[in-house]
């Protein structure tokens, strides 16, 4: 299934559309999330279907949610013998609406070509369900796909990211790969491994308000952002480090010690 520049549909920039028109890329992200029959797969703004065939082509059982009201009959013509079987179950709405619950059973794994300017928050919000996904595998901007998985300073996301699974950076998507051409290359991220062990003996809530806190002036001294929670000489590391120089289990030594 190859996108069409000449189909009626068009990429919205209000939406942050990119629709991935390379089969081998889809099969790709596909492969990367650990797809095989018999799971349940969540995939977010799935636009033309170009994900979504390759995700139904392994067996698994696809719920997708879009929130572009031109594609959703679009999806539901392409897909009817699908939908018909009751592989595919096709939802409008905005994936961040979904607050309390998902409209399918889990346990699940997520697969998206997401828009770019909601990357940190879907990733954060989906890790800090208490429904997780098992596995994530995700096109994003490559530079943040780096920041993630590959760079030896960490970000606020990159922690976030590290506290509930393992990150790795799988491939370089270049961006002639989406119509229209974004200005930059994507990549595809995994996540594995995904749970909720790292907070078994550490308060999550005072974990990431401490994140929060010291990247809110990541380029200040720890001892200085944290100076009026912490007495200096309790720090388990060196007061003069930067926030993005800090490991993720030194961050757990510091949240641990703040009491709440």
């Amino acid at each position: 299934m190859e996108f069409q520049p000449s189909d009626n549909i068009k990429a919205k920039k209000s939406l942050g559309q990119h629709f991935l028109t390379s089969v081998d890329i889809a099969r790709g992200v596909v492969e990367a999330g650990e797809v095989k029959e018999g799971d349940t797969v969540l995939e977010i703004g799935p636009g033309k279907g170009m994900l979504t065939k390759e995700l139904l082509d392994t067996g698994a059982t696809v719920v997708v949610i879009e929130k572009d009201t031109e594609c959703i009959p679009y999806l539901v013509e392409a897909f009817d013998k699908e939908i018909a079987a009751g592989k595919l179950k096709v939802i409008p709405g905005d994936v961040r609406d979904f607050d309390d619950s998902l409209p399918f059973e889990t346990p699940y794994k997520l697969v998206a070509n997401i828009p770019y300017y909601i990357t940190g928050e879907i990733i954060r919000t989906f890790l800090e369900r208490e429904d997780k996904p098992t596995t994530i595998s995700l096109l994003v901007q490559k530079e943040v796909a780096d920041r993630i998985a590959r760079s030896e300073k960490e970000s606020l996301l990159s922690l976030s990211v590290k506290a509930f699974g393992t990150p790795k950076y799988v491939k370089t998507v270049k961006a002639g790969s989406f119509f229209p051409k974004p200005a930059v290359d994507s990549a595809i991220l995994g996540i594995y491994d995904i749970s909720g062990e790292f907070f078994k003996d550490l308060d999550e809530k005072v974990f990431f308000e401490v994140l929060h806190k010291a990247f809110g002036e990541k380029r200040k001294q720890i001892g200085k952002t944290l100076g009026d929670l912490i007495p200096e000489e309790k720090l388990p590391i060196d007061r003069a480090t930067r926030p993005e120089d800090v490991s993720l289990s030194d961050w757990k030594k510091i949240a641990s010690l703040i009491h709440k």
